[in-house]
């Protein structure tokens, strides 16, 4: 098991740690519903340096992005960030990622989950031909998400950078706590808007920006958030998590992804996704809320009326902003539509359930 370079934090805190992608992680501290409220409300703090950072450099970075995901990096330019994702050679997902825009046409960096770095990393040397630059700089990477409406407003007096008016998917670079060359991005995933900061672990930085940020959101109520917090909270939004709701037997245009798939170029498995947007796929990630009493987990069975399989759960939870059982699960096409009956079926009981469109309200 990995530490990140917050270890000592979470124990001080007296965070409830669990193993996760490899790395021992912080999976509450107060309890799940108070820190899902804590970031729906004013703000709180996610260590996700177990995240993955790939930087691809050179003349060719743009087209290797180009031709491993499926969004056009194209459009991108200094300071804007897209969401993505890799596909294999059958159309399923490897991964989802962010693609950061240092310096069009040269300079990149790709965010990955942390439980697909290895696999995620040989996938781009895999189909590296024209020998781009590429650094797997994940484990001298810290990541801090401060998510929540009042993030950017306890961190501003931190950093000369404007970090109260960046826009949604952009980003920018400099100084914040002392601290040279850190990365704050409008980017999250909780909903609940606020950054993601990214910096070396070096020279005590990781210490010097935690501590800072706290001091800076003390008399504000800062809280630090768990792992726990965090699925409640991008379920809540309907974001889909690696592992659960898409992997590499699911297709973007399954997900729910189709936004993020682009025909207008090349890409491994375009074919393949574009003759199953011709012809229609058969099944579709969907989000359920629960009309009778009870909580749908992972892998539960979805059924009709008359109790034929029709699909899947993938992710639930019981919502704590929102006071009911939600979830997100694959079902065949002809019960995907918004207002649909169905049943999940905990134990031996078939409990009722709705279609409902995203985000959960």
């Amino acid at each position: 098991m990995k530490n990140t370079p917050f270890f000592e934090k979470h124990i001080s805190l007296g965070a409830k740690m669990a193993p996760f992608a490899g790395y021992n992680m912080p999976i509450s501290y107060s309890g799940i519903n108070d820190e899902h409220a804590a970031v729906r409300t004013n703000c709180g703090v996610f260590d996700v340096s177990h995240m993955g950072e790939f930087i691809l450099k050179g003349e060719h970075a743009l087209d290797l992005i180009q031709r491993i995901t499926t969004n056009d990096a194209s459009k991108l330019v200094a300071g804007k960030a897209q969401y993505s994702a890799f596909t294999n050679e059958q159309g399923g997902i490897i991964d989802d990622l962010l693609v950061y825009c240092i310096e069009p046409n040269q300079v990149y960096m790709l965010v990955v989950n942390a439980g697909n770095i290895d696999k995620d990393w040989n996938w781009v040397n895999q189909h590296n031909s024209h020998h781009v630059e590429l650094h797997n700089i994940s484990d001298k990477t810290c990541l801090l998400a401060i998510q929540g409406p009042n993030a950017t407003k306890i961190l501003q007096p931190l950093t000369e950078m404007d970090i109260l008016n960046l826009k949604y998917y952009t980003f920018t670079k400099g100084k914040f706590a002392g601290v040279d060359n850190v990365l704050v991005s409008a980017t999250g995933y909780t909903g609940a808007g606020g950054v993601e900061i990214y910096f070396e672990d070096s020279h005590g930085a990781a210490d010097k920006i935690w501590d800072a940020i706290f001091e800076a959101g003390k008399a504000s109520g800062i809280k630090p958030i768990g792992l726990g917090a965090r699925d409640t909270l991008r379920l809540e939004m309907g974001y889909c998590l690696y592992g659960n709701d898409i992997d590499d037997t699911t297709s973007p245009l399954e997900a729910g992804l189709g936004w993020i798939t682009k025909f207008t170029k090349d890409f491994i498995a375009r074919p393949i996704i574009e003759a199953e947007k011709a012809t229609g796929i058969s099944r579709k990630l969907i989000g359920f809320e629960m009309i009778d009493k009870g909580i749908p987990r992972h892998d539960y069975a979805i059924t009709d009326a008359e109790g034929n399989l029709i699909g899947k759960v993938t992710s639930g939870t019981q919502a704590p902003s929102l006071q009911k059982a939600i979830g997100l699960g694959y079902v065949t096409i002809e019960h995907a539509d918004i207002d649909s009956e169905i049943f999940i079926a905990v134990r031996d009981k078939k409990l009722k359930a709705k279609v409902v469109k995203l985000p959960f309200q």
